[in-house]
């Protein structure tokens, strides 16, 4: 129990220090490598990770496999299982390095329309070593996953943590004596290979980890590959949707598109990690009320109780960006980076229909229904994919931008409220209607306070934008509080703030 609540604690310190790393760190680095080079930067990372999908879900299957083995298995059972993975997550680091060795060699066939010879030298050499890092990393991420299932979440949270810290107080002294976007790649593959090397010794000396050769029967091994499945589809899902944009836009664009569709996808996964911290903890209460039988009625007053607290804070961050963010783009990243502002705000909006439905998808985990879902998904995916082209070539980074932006609203929007109402009975009329009241309170907010910041002008400073940030974010929470909790959620906060109030004093 100390793990999981130190876990967790360090779990959310992570997010917080990546947050903080990437607002401070970020746009040191883009200033001093230049709008061209981090956008080559970006390219290359983007198309190197597309190779992690080979994982295809194993990492969660062995972290399941290994729990349920130390319940109910042996120790010999369980360095079988070592040792079946360990050959699996061989296998797929030499695919890894096969693969990764045929994009080197396609490098000027993809991108010498948009590069430069001296931006495709470097490309070259940065695939090298991010091809190097992932075909080691398979094999050695075994580790961290039995980790995982031995519940030793401080020290891999811990390891995390110094690796985030370490890669900016490495790169800012090299960076300020000249060396770019190879020296940032080649930083980044030694902490990874040491805290790879840091795991395997952890797993020796402190689990007693082994590896054994033994004999599975095919229904074993066919369920491992019916539970991995859909775990993969989910991840070629993600990157297809979050990693396609600036690989499509490095083959027509070239990289100063890339580097703004990369500021693009940072504020995307900042607010998603924001936008999920209700969300997600609250599977094991879905789970219980499925477990009950609950009523389709109640898992409704349940689905939208949540989503009322979740539409608070993404309307609240909608909003902030709406009013600010293209002033905190020009400060934060230069005015270069300023049209991201419409790709970033079109992408929230839209992604706003699922993160407020979250539970839903914790509804359908406890329900084991995950399956329609990412079909649907990777359907939609690979067909923004590929629409993802024609529109780069007409609109640039904006193209893929609206064509994710239609393929999330018709696999989130339609299809999956419509298995929510047909398959498990959701009220979704009553669900959107309460999602209605809310947002008509923000989009009144929005209006008055747009017209406030017009007419006392643009922002010309740090210090000035956290001034109407502040002032916002007071008056955003008095309209939501007077205009749209109920006794319930006003009974929550203040709960929260006496609870804060009282901790205060506690030594």
């Amino acid at each position: 129990m100390n793990q999981l609540k130190a876990g967790a604690i360090l779990s959310y310190l992570n997010i917080i220090i990546n947050i903080c790393v990437g607002l401070v760190y970020t746009p040191f680095m883009m200033r001093t490598l230049g709008q061209s080079e981090y956008g080559l930067y970006a390219l290359i990372g983007s198309v190197a990770a597309y190779l992690n999908i080979l994982d295809m879900g194993l990492a969660n299957t062995l972290v399941r496999y290994t729990a349920r083995n130390r319940a109910v298995g042996s120790k010999r059972q369980e360095a079988e299982l070592n040792g079946l993975f360990l050959v699996m997550y061989s296998v797929i680091g030499l695919l890894a390095l096969l693969a990764g060795g045929f994009v080197y060699c396609q490098l000027d066939a993809l991108f010498g329309a948009s590069l430069s010879g001296e931006e495709l030298g470097r490309a070259r050499i940065m695939t090298i070593l991010l091809v190097l890092n992932i075909s080691l990393t398979f094999p050695f991420s075994i580790f961290a996953s039995i980790m995982q299932a031995y519940e030793r979440f401080v020290y891999l949270r811990a390891v995390n943590i110094l690796r985030s810290l370490l890669m900016p107080v490495i790169m800012v002294p090299l960076l300020l004596s000249g060396y770019g976007s190879v020296a940032m790649v080649a930083v980044s593959v030694v902490l990874n290979v040491a805290c790879l090397l840091l795991n395997v010794y952890y797993c020796c000396s402190r689990l007693d980890v082994h590896f054994a050769w033994g004999h599975f029967d095919r229904a074993f091994l066919q369920e491992i590959a019916g539970y991995s499945f859909f775990i993969f589809l989910n991840a070629v899902m993600d990157k297809v949707y979050w990693g396609s944009g600036q690989f499509v836009l490095g083959i027509v664009s070239g990289t100063l598109q890339v580097a703004v569709y990369a500021v693009v996808m940072q504020f995307l996964m900042m607010f998603m990690q924001f936008s999920t911290a209700i969300s997600s903890v609250f599977l094991p209460k879905v789970t219980m009320l499925v477990a009950k039988g609950v009523t389709a009625g109640e898992l409704t007053a349940f689905m939208t109780r949540i989503g009322r607290l979740q539409l608070y804070l993404i309307g609240m961050l909608i909003s902030l960006f709406f009013l600010l963010g293209r002033d905190f783009i020009c400060l934060w990243a230069g005015e270069g980076y300023a049209e991201a502002y419409p790709m970033v705000l079109l992408l929230m909006l839209v992604m706003a229909i699922s993160l407020v439905q979250n539970v839903g998808i914790s509804i359908l985990m406890a329900m084991n229904l995950n399956r329609y879902r990412m079909t649907v998904y990777t359907i939609c995916a690979v067909i923004s994919f590929i629409a993802s082209f024609p529109a780069a070539m007409v609109l640039g980074g904006m193209g893929c931008a609206m064509v994710t932006a239609v393929s999330i609203f018709i696999s989130t929007g339609f299809f999956m409220n419509r298995y929510y109402k047909n398959k498990i009975g959701i009220d979704i009329c009553r669900f959107w209607r309460q999602m209605g009241r809310i947002w008509l309170v923000v989009i009144g907010f929005v209006l008055l306070a747009g017209g406030h910041k017009y007419l006392t002008g643009n922002i010309d400073g740090w210090l000035m934008f956290f001034a109407y940030a502040v002032s916002y974010m007071f008056f955003y929470a008095l309209c939501i509080y007077r205009g749209c909790m109920n006794d319930y959620e006003k009974g929550l906060l203040l709960g929260a703030v006496k609870r804060w109030r009282g901790s205060r004093w506690i030594v």
